[in-house]
């Protein structure tokens, strides 16, 4: 890890399925006073109403935007509604930039209790990186948000209606996924013949191999009652882009509810998909995916965890 940058370290009390070991330095964060603390967990009783769990990677010059747009909406909610609690963690997932330092600023600035920076010794991908904040979450809810700000903030309030419509709540397990699909005929007519021949090809063998019903998977936008979120995450071996296909086809297995949901969302420069070869991975891996779960190789218990 970088001398120069925010000293903010984290882990979880448990590895997912496929996850690996958190480092020794991941079981521990540093609050706005600099002191070591342990990370909470995921399995112990919630004490906000929500968290936000922002993966990072390389994003110093994005990540600002973002969290001035959720802190600003979050910090006004609770002054309309005291009794509102939330906290937002970072996860930097082994970013080279000053990711973690740009956190650690808000983490001043709110308290520790409000924001916390979880740094990743080695980069996981996308899914390793939520599933790390996520096994440390406080909240009754847990969101998460891509650091590039694309989804409007305030649209949680959509996904939290979709959520609640979603009740009862088989064993207190509901999750609303923000979609783009609304989008996709403007976003049709601004990309390449090539590109939008890879986004077909690619929503077609998510509903052939994994997952049926959802129209916008990958959107990183997603809304999951704890113990969605813990059910979920505790059996996910994807880290990688791909990682969204595999939750949602654990979450299928359990029959627990998902609700697809209408967000605003804007293209945002300095994406780290590079076109072919990100949706040649992706491709790969949803035939992994598949194909494991189909021998055997991965299996899904009753409990949500893997046999």
């Amino acid at each position: 890890m970088d001398d120069d940058r925010a000293p903010a370290a984290a882990g979880c009390a448990r590895r997912g399925a496929g996850g690996r070991r958190a480092d020794t330095e991941e079981k521990f964060f540093l609050n706005a006073k600099g002191q070591k603390e342990t990370l909470p967990s995921v399995w112990d009783s919630p004490t906000k109403q929500l968290s936000v769990v922002v993966p990072s990677y390389n994003e110093e010059k994005r990540l600002p935007v973002m969290m001035d747009e959720a802190l600003g909406y979050l910090e006004k909610r609770q002054k309309q509604d005291p009794t509102f609690t939330y906290e937002v963690i970072v996860v930097d997932d082994g970013s080279k930039d000053q990711t973690s330092k740009v956190a650690f600023k808000y983490c001043q600035k709110y308290g520790s209790d409000k924001v916390r920076v979880i740094t990743l010794v080695k980069n996981r991908g996308k899914g390793g990186a939520i599933r790390m904040g996520i096994f440390s979450s406080r909240g009754e809810k847990i969101l998460m948000a891509d650091a590039d700000g694309a989804t409007q903030f305030p649209d949680i309030e959509k996904l939290e209606k979709g959520l609640n419509d979603l009740q009862p709540w088989p064993e207190q397990m509901a999750i609303a996924c923000g979609s783009r699909a609304h989008l996709e005929k403007e976003s049709i007519a601004q990309r390449s013949y090539f590109r939008t021949l890879l986004m077909y090809g690619f929503h077609f063998l998510v509903w052939f191999l994994c997952v049926k019903g959802i129209r916008d998977t990958q959107c990183g936008f997603k809304l999951f009652t704890r113990e969605a979120a813990s059910r979920t995450f505790s059996s996910l071996h994807i880290e990688r882009w791909a990682f969204d296909v595999e939750l949602l086809y654990i979450a299928q297995f359990f029959k627990i509810p998902i609700a697809e949901i209408a967000v605003n969302w804007t293209e945002i420069e300095g994406s780290k998909l590079v076109p072919f070869w990100s949706w040649l991975q992706m491709g790969k891996d949803l035939l992994f995916i598949r194909l494991r779960y189909l021998t055997g190789a991965w299996r899904l218990g009753q409990t949500g965890k893997m046999n």
